[in-house]
């Protein structure tokens, strides 16, 4: 399934690419993440845990960046793994691209996401809603993490990002599912041009 997002960083797109080009400080936006090995060129090892109700799905994998455009501001990166517990797995190409927002840079990310086994049970809705919360999240950890290095703080004075929360995720992501609903319903009826 290919689920697309959008959002906006406060900041320059070079100082945004510039941050992009490091994996590690990147991971390290994205809640539940965690990097467990680099193994040079562009090739990592990870966990990425995310709790969707009752159910806790872990997976450990690996991610490999397959393109670098820099003239382009576009970044490509393969990801697989399995769930920790045996219950599937999930493989995913990412897609992130930058362009310039007046002084800042909008950031769409398109994911292109397999799943099988338990995680594969979610609809379509459940798992993007879920995924729009999370790069909600991305964005603003990103740019906390940004605006810290700025000041001069190290890398490991900034909080990494914290574990993807069950109940808060299924919550944003029912909100979300419902400002749907209201949009789709409740909106005034726009009759097609002829």
């Amino acid at each position: 399934m290919l689920i697309k997002n959008e959002f906006e960083v406060g900041q320059p797109v070079d100082k945004v690419w510039s941050f992009f080009d490091n994996i590690p400080q990147v991971a390290a936006c994205l809640p539940g993440t965690e990097l467990t090995a680099d193994h040079g060129d562009d090739s990592y090892d990870g966990r990425v845990a995310v709790r969707m109700g009752p159910v806790k799905l872990q997976f450990a994998g690996t991610a490999k960046i397959t393109e670098r455009d820099q003239a382009a501001h576009r970044i490509v990166v393969d990801a697989s793994g399995a769930e920790v517990r045996g219950r599937g797995q999930a493989s995913m190409v990412v897609t992130a691209r930058l362009t310039p927002a007046g002084r800042g840079t909008r950031v769409g990310v398109d994911q292109d996401l397999q799943l099988s086994g338990a995680a594969a049970q979610y609809g379509r809705g459940m798992i993007s809603a879920v995924t729009a919360v999370l790069m909600r999240d991305f964005s603003a950890n990103l740019m906390h993490r940004i605006d810290a290095l700025e000041r001069g703080e190290s890398p490991d004075q900034i909080a990494a990002a914290s574990p993807a929360s069950g109940f808060r995720l299924g919550l944003q992501a029912a909100q979300l599912a419902l400002m749907r609903v209201f949009r789709r319903f409740f909106l005034p009826y726009q009759p097609r041009p002829s």
